[in-house]
């Protein structure tokens, strides 16, 4: 499989930051870093959410997504995660990325310039066509919904 082109639009406010990348071989995900200024940095108050901007735009192609997903170690660390999570950027979206992260520690976390706050994953998607139907097949779960499988 060919892999996906992303183009990336780097804002004013984002100049001099990383551009997102793959920390190892292996990762699934891009880190993003934080736009806020350098004199500026975003005070994440517990039980706070909030909105940082990366200074990023991309132009993702049709039939990809990216999911922005909380980084393992801000969360085990501090507290500080993603919500809407994973968050969906669209191929046809345009706008600046930001990160919506809540602190769900007791304490006040301080989000500096180029702090990496995200990762980005990168995914093939498919649009579906539903079709209304008066019946549906069966199968052996049916209806059971939440905790029906068992704990």
């Amino acid at each position: 499989m060919k892999e996906p082109i992303i183009k990336l639009k780097t804002l004013s406010h984002a100049e001099g930051l990383e551009s997102p990348q793959y920390m190892s071989e292996g990762a699934s995900g891009m880190d993003l870093r934080a736009a806020c200024p350098q004199d500026q940095p975003v005070e994440l108050l517990p039980g706070e959410r909030v909105l940082v901007p990366t200074g990023l735009c991309m132009s993702i192609p049709i039939g990809y997504e990216a999911q922005i997903r909380p980084r393992s170690g801000l969360a085990i660390k501090s507290g500080i995660t993603c919500l809407n999570t994973p968050g969906t950027i669209d191929a046809d979206y345009r706008g600046e990325i930001q990160i919506i992260l809540i602190n769900l520690s007791s304490e006040s976390f301080l989000v500096e310039r180029g702090m990496r706050i995200a990762q980005m994953v990168i995914q093939e998607v498919k649009q579906a066509t539903l079709v209304i139907e008066q019946e549906l097949d069966t199968t052996m779960r049916g209806s059971g919904g939440f905790g029906h499988t068992g704990v």
